[in-house]
This record gives structure tokens, sequence and C-alpha cells, in this order.
């Protein structure tokens, strides 16, 4: 008898094609990225969303987008009504990929009734992207990572 040998990929079979779309319709649903919140705010008028930086003091003085809240994860019960309006839906962000503050800051405010996304890649990869940020001394702008963003394009196209 000769084993068969399913390589790692296929080991588990895919999704049904309609649970894939359910699966993938839900995880748009409660995360965005930084490409779609730059090009959002970067179109002028009201992007029809906050963007809130759930980091530490000592974090958002060494950068932030440009126009965002400062609502630490910690502090988002105590503070979240004086600086949000409900009606708003709030994009969360944190460092970055290893870092799930936004996660939990995004589960508080929707547990206060707040419609809420995570932005995927946090300021980590907002500052890889080459978008402009801000701190204390002023704003600032760096070049694009080639493994993050595209060299020779606006966006992805993705």
């Amino acid at each position: 008898m000769t084993a068969i040998t399913v390589n790692p990929v296929l080991r588990v079979a895919p999704a049904a094609p309609a649970e894939a779309a359910a699966h993938f319709r839900a995880a748009l649903a409660f995360h965005t990225d930084v490409s779609d919140v730059a090009a959002a705010l970067a179109a002028g008028g009201d992007p029809g969303f906050v963007v809130v930086d759930s980091r530490s003091t000592e974090a958002w003085d060494q950068g932030h987008i440009p126009g965002a809240v400062h609502l630490p994860t910690a502090l988002v019960r105590e503070q979240a009504a004086h600086l949000l309006d409900r009606s708003v839906p709030v994009v969360t962000y944190c460092w970055g990929p290893g870092c799930n503050g936004a996660a939990r800051a995004a589960l508080a405010l929707a547990e206060l009734g707040y419609p809420v996304k995570e932005m995927l890649g946090g300021f980590e990869y907002w500052v890889r992207e080459g978008l402009e940020f801000e701190t204390w001394q002023g704003r600032e702008r760096r070049a694009p990572e080639p493994l993050t963003a595209p060299a020779d394009a606006g966006d992805c196209g993705c």
C-alpha cells in the first residue's frame, strides 16, 4: 500500500466558495488597512470615520497619524464618550502587526457601542509605506520601503 502525501497547504481542504466569501466579507467588516485609510484621508473632506491611536503618550509623541485622536487602550472606557461620537465609525491602530493594542481598543469601543474597525499594519506600516506622520516637532515622511509599498505606483492595485 502506498501512502498518499498531501502538501501542507492542502492538508486541510479549502473552504467551499460560499463559506470563504462569508469569511472574507466578515473579515473586511472588522479590518481595514493603512493604504485604504490613507486614501480615504487624502481624498479630502469628511472621510466618514475617525482614526484613534491607542498607544501610550510616549508612543504618540514619537509619531502618529495626522488628525488621529489619542486614546490609549487603558483609557477607552473612561474617555471615549468625551472624545468620540457614537454615530461615527472608529478606526483603531497601535504599533504594528506584532501588537494587539488596536484590537483591545476596538473591543472596548465596540462594547461601548461604537462602530469600529482595526487598521492592519498599525503605525509601523503607515511609516514603512512612506506616509506622512506627526511628532511633537512637526510632520515627517520617510521613503517607502519597497517590500511594503510599490516603488513606481501610487498604490498597490489591490
